[in-house]
Order: structure tokens, then C-alpha cells, then sequence
């Protein structure tokens, strides 16, 4: 059997989804393989989307045309933003989802495109010929693939979006189960295939949690913790009927001295510390096990109780990852308050799986070997759905654009987290699973995930992503935002208007006419309390942006914060200046003597496309960058 595609996506996890509809969108014809057609999109872990810098990740996915934004936002069943105590560059939206609907959702939305052809099979070879002479940047071309049942469909392009599953092995104490998810076979034969041409592959590991049966839980004895009173979408879409699901509770409760007992009970049988397992797993996302041993002083730790469906008994048991024997976890879990009676209806278990390291691939996430390969996800060495679907969505923008003849689409880190987490990957070249935060980000205050449209929305709609009405509606807002900053920059208000609701938040009142951008820097003032003031009535600017609560919080982030910004934009301009340092593709580091053996050796493998890259490749020191420069003028 023999088909032919423009572009083929191999593997429809969240990866998967996002590279395969984006192509689609920009008109291609495209296969996407699965080993299930009832798994595309399955929450393997938890049924939640977002989070704590994952959360703008998803706002920038959907400022470029992506879907998971949409797909959270019709099946969440609890919305909150995380971190609004704090500033306004780490608040972060996290829904969760009901994983069914989740995944019917992406499902659905996959075959309402024509252009996209869903394939059950497993692709177990790349189908591949020497590049042309003339094209002396990689080894290879990618023309195709071939499945198990030995069937041939042929391209121009391949985007690997496997997730967990190549070779995959599945540890529960002493059993030893292949497979990348409990009731799903290991995709075998892929990355033998890939070592054959040259590639170097590694092992990692993740792990997921018992599920517990909600009739056996005291939720009377934890803390309730609820969602947002107004949900927030993380979509730029206009919804009228939002949220669409009946929104519920997740709880909180703690694990205590007598669980950590039991628990290190089963480490002569757990597989992390009999070394059946080679591979490295998430350093921000431990097992239980891997927290009483490198956190032994700790009485307790956090165990978030979280429904994984609406109709289902299911609770997803957050904070209690393990690879442990299931009479352990059984155990362990009956001394926690309000799980005295729990019933396990699925255990936990780690999951070790192949991966190929970043320093074989481009910012594009093409490989430097086979032209036209693509890889996203996991197998990159990253963990969360988020950080797969933001490069299934960027690969599949760049092959499209690669098949178009057109310029790659590599997004900085100065203007994006899918930037700083794409440079992170190729310039660090983690050796553990890679997990996105606030912190990973220099120029956090600028990459918020409230202004994620203004950001990125331009790209989405020149790719063809991105609909013109959003646009319209963008530019409208724009227009707003500066209008309004403009507004309260030049316009003053008097004592007797504003000194009574000062007093009422305990700010210093005015003496004399003041400059309203000047109360709005106060941290005790709200600009959404000062323009529902009776003065302003009859302004119709200010009636005009109080109808939309977004704009109203941009102005005043951009007053309240400008010195800040202003700064970081000054840092940002020095990054772009060692950016447009452009070093040749075909630059020989090896003629430098004076540099590093570590440093010639990271430059050779990652090959740096300009002197900002080179100076955050690790192992690259401040005197080698110098004498790439005066080699370069020389």
C-alpha cells in the first residue's frame, strides 16, 4: 500500500495535535499517525491544562493560531489564576480539564479539516534518501515513512511527535511492563531506525499517580480549594455562553510522618532505587519516594485531590507520582486525613522512554541530519502537555513554511516563553526532562500572559492561523490600551474627587490636582475602582474601556509598571543587538586555537546562528566569545 502526503505527524498527543492542524490550516494535506484512534489527545497524567508559566505558554499557543487554548476552555472544569498575589509577570491561568471531553474535543476538532487524514499504525521507519549535492546542510532527505503492517506513505516532510512511547517501559516495583501508558503498547523499531542514521538517543523517565475512587474519600477533612469566581478563558476567542462545563472543587491534604514510614518500606522494591531505572526523571516534578529521600527533613508534603471527569468516580491523587509496589501506594495513601478508607482504582507507575538530545536539532526544530524531519515534545526531552504542544505547533509552522520555500519562523526569547523554551532546548541541551517556569524567563514582565495577543498575534495571522476578525478586534484594543495610558498620563484629578476613596484604601490623600497615572502607581489603587467614579460618567474613552476588564488591567499594568518595563526593554534591545551578530552556517570553530575544549565542543554540535545564541550555549565562556568576535573581524 502507498499513499502520498505533503506532510506526515506521527504521534497525536498534544504535540501531534497542534503541529497537524496548523499545517492543515496552511493548506497542506496531512497524516497523522496514531497507534489509537481513541487516544488523540489523552491526558496521560493530569487532566489539567496551564499553570504556573505553562499557563502563558497555552495564551501563546492561541496567539498564534493554535487550538489547545480552545480545547481547555470548552472542557474545564475548574478555572484559576495562579500566583495574583504576587505580580502581574508570574500570574499564570490553569484549568482543569474533564479528560474525556478533552480528548473527544481534540478529536472532533482534528476531522472537522478536511486536509488532515487520521492513520491507525505505527510507524517503525523513516523512508529516506542522500540530500543533494547541492545542498550540503544535512545528510539526508525524509521521504516518507513505513508502518509495521510494512504499508509506505510517502511526503516531503516528517514531524515526530511520539511523546513517551518510543521503547517504552513501564516500572511498578518489580514489574516490568512495556508500553507508554497503561492498556497501550511501546512503539518499537522508530528509534532503531534513527541510531542507523547516525542519530544519539537517551533515556528519561516520568511518572504519574494513583487514581483514587471518590465514594472512599472524606473530602469533609481536607481543604476545599475553589476555583475562580469569574473564570477567565485562555482562548482570544469571543465566548458568549462561557465556562461550557458545570464548574466543581479540587481539595487539598498532606502526607504525614506515618505515610513517609510506609513509604520507604517499599524503596528495597522500587525500581528508581534499584537502578532498573537508567533514565532521568523531571527534578521539579519528583516521585513521592524521590521527595522523603532528597527532602527527609519535611513532616509533610501537598496532595492535591483533583476530579479527572465530571460523570466519573475517578480523582487524580497530585503530588504523589511513584513507581513504588501497589500494596505500598494502597497503604502510604490510608494514612493520609480524609483518604483513611481510599480505594486505588489505578496505580501509579514510571514510564522510561527514548528521547533525542536538542543539540541535534535547529531553532526551527528540524534536524541537522535528515532535511525535512521534524521532532516536538517529549521526545526532545521536555515534560507537560503544554511544552508539546508549543513545539508541535512551531514544527509545524516551519515545515509548512519549509515546503513554501519561506523564511523559518524562530521565535526569541525575548518576545515569547515558546522562545525562551525552544532556546532553552537547543542552547542547554537539558539531560532531564525540561519544565517551563516563571523564572526560565529574563524578560518576564514583558512576556505576560495577559498581553500574549499583542505579542504574537501578528505571526498567527500572517501564517494563515489566525482569523481577520481576531486581528480587527486586536488592533481596536491596541488603539485602546494606548489611548487610555495617553489619558491618564495627561489628564489630573482634584482632592475633593478622589481624597474619600483614597482614605478608603488607606492611601495618602492629594493635597492638589494630580496626575491620575500617578495614583494609579500606587499599589493600593485600582484603576477599574477610579474610573467607575462618578466624574467620569459622562467620558466616553473611559465608558468605552471599562466594558472590556482586559484592557482595563494592560493600562494598568503599563502605568503601574513602566519604569520596569522601560528597563527590561533596554535589556531586551542589548539582546537583539548580539542577535543580529550573524555567524556563518559553515563557520569552522575548530581554526579558533584559543578556544576551549568544552566550548569548541558545544559549538560544533549546537552551531550557533550569532553571537547571542553562542553566549548561551552552556560550557561557552566570556573569553571564547571574544575570540569568535576578533576572528570573525579578522
Amino acid at each position: 500500500m502507498k499513499k502520498y502526503f505533503d506532510i506526515i505527524v506521527i504521534g497525536a498527543g498534544h504535540a501531534g495535535i497542534e503541529a497537524s492542524v496548523c499545517t492543515a490550516k496552511m493548506g497542506f494535506k496531512v497524516g497523522l499517525f496514531t497507534m489509537d484512534l481513541n487516544a488523540i489527545g489523552r491526558m496521560s497524567c493530569n487532566p489539567a491544562i496551564g499553570g504556573t508559566a505553562k499557563g502563558h505558554l497555552v495564551r501563546e499557543i492561541d496567539a498564534l493560531g493554535g487550538i489547545m487554548g480552545q480545547i481547555a476552555d470548552k472542557t474545564g472544569i475548574q478555572f484559576k489564576m495562579l500566583n495574583t498575589s504576587k505580580g502581574p509577570a508570574v500570574w499564570s491561568p490553569r484549568c482543569q480539564s474533564d479528560k474525556n471531553m478533552y480528548s473527544i474535543e481534540a478529536a472532533n476538532m482534528i476531522k472537522d479539516l478536511k486536509e488532515i487524514d487520521i492513520v491507525q499504525g505505527v510507524v517503525n521507519e523513516l523512508i529516506i534518501e542522500e540530500a543533494e549535492k547541492s545542498n550540503q546542510k544535512y545528510k539526508f532527505s525524509i521521504k516518507g515513512v513505513k508502518t509495521e503492517n510494512n504499508s509506505f506513505y510517502f511526503c516531503e516532510s516528517v514531524i515526530i511527535t511520539s511523546g513517551t512511547f518510543l521503547n517504552a517501559v513501564m516500572h511498578t516495583g518489580k514489574s516490568r511492563l512495556e508500553g507508554g501508558r497503561i492498556g497501550e503498547k511501546s512503539a518499537t523499531g522508530l528509534s532503531e531506525c534513527m541510531r542507523t542514521l547516525g542519530f544519539e538517543t537517551g533515556r528519561l523517565k516520568t511518572g504519574t499517580p494513583p487514581r483514587l475512587d471518590k465514594n472512599t474519600i472524606d473530602f469533609g477533612k481536607t481543604e476545599t480549594q475553589n476555583g475562580d469566581e469569574i473564570p477567565k478563558p485562555f482562548s482570544h476567542k469571543i465566548y458568549n455562553n462561557f465556562p461550557y462545563q458545570k464548574q466543581v472543587d479540587c481539595y487539598l491534604t498532606h502526607t504525614n510522618e506515618q505515610t513517609h514510614a510506609i513509604l520507604r518500606t517499599g524503596f528495597e522494591d522500587s525500581p528508581m532505587f534499584t537502578g532498573r531505572i537508567k533514565g532521568i526523571g523531571p527534578r521539579y516534578c519528583p516521585s513521592i519516594e524521590d521527595k522523603i529521600s532528597r527532602f527527609s527533613d519535611k513532616p509533610r508534603h501537598q496532595i492535591f485531590l483533583e476530579p479527572e471527569t465530571l460523570d466519573g468516580d475517578s480523582i487524580y491523587m497530585n503530588g504523589f507520582s511513584t513507581s513504588l509496589p501497589f500494596d505500598v501506594q494502597q497503604k502510604a495513601a490510608n494514612t493520609i486525613v480524609g483518604l483513611e478508607k481510599v480505594k486505588l482504582i489505578k496505580q501509579g507507575y514510571a514510564v522510561e522512554y527514548d528521547f533525542f538530545p536538542t543539540h541535534q536539532i535547529y531553532l526551527t526544530l528540524e534536524s541537522k541530519l535528515v532535511s525535512g524531519l521534524f521532532t516536538a515534545g517529549q521526545i526532545n526531552g521536555t515534560s507537560g502537555y503544554e511544552e508539546a504542544a508549543a513545539q508541535g505547533l512551531i514544527a509545524g509552522i516551519n515545515a509548512g513554511l519549509k515546503l513554501k520555500n519561506e523564511e523559518p519562523f524562530i521565535l526569541k526569547r525575548s518576545e515569547s516563553y515558546i522562545g525562551v523554551l525552544i532556546d532553552d532546548l537547543i542552547n542547554k541541551c537539558p539531560e532531564e526532562p525540561y519544565r517551563m517556569f516563571t523564572s526560565c524567563a529574563e524578560y518576564r514582565l514583558v512576556l505576560r500572559q495577559d498581553n500574549a495577543d499583542i505579542r504574537l498575534m501578528k505571526y498567527g495571522y500572517k501564517f494563515g492561523l489566525i482569523e481577520k476578525d481576531l486581528i480587527e478586534k486586536l488592533d481596536v484594543k491596541i488603539n485602546l490600551i494606548n489611548e487610555g495610558i495617553k489619558y491618564f498620563e495627561t489628564n489630573t484629578i482634584s482632592p475633593k474627587i478622589v481624597n474619600d476613596y483614597l482614605q478608603s484604601k488607606n492611601s495618602s490623600e492629594l493635597s492638589q490636582n494630580e496626575f491620575l497615572s500617578n495614583l494609579i502607581k500606587r499599589n493600593e489603587i485600582k484603576l477599574s475602582d477610579l474610573i467607575e467614579m462618578d466624574a467620569f460618567k459622562e467620558n466616553e474613552l473611559l465608558n468605552i474601556i471599562k466594558k472590556d476588564p482586559e484592557t482595563v488591567n494592560q493600562i494598568e499594568i503599563e502605568i503601574k509598571y513602566k519604569g520596569y518595563i522601560e528597563r527590561q526593554n533596554e535589556h531586551i534591545r542589548n539582546f537583539e543587538n548580539n542577535e543580529n551578530i550573524k555567524i556563518p552556517s559553515d563557520f569552522k570553530f575548530e581554526k579558533i586555537k584559543s578556544l576551549s575544549a568544552e566550548a569548541l565542543e558545544k559549538l560544533k554540535a549546537v552551531k550557533p546562528a550569532s553571537i547571542g545564541q553562542a553566549m548561551r550555549i552552556a560550557g561557552v565562556r566570556p573569553s571564547d566569545i571574544s575570540a569568535i568576535m576578533i576572528y570573525m573581524r579578522g
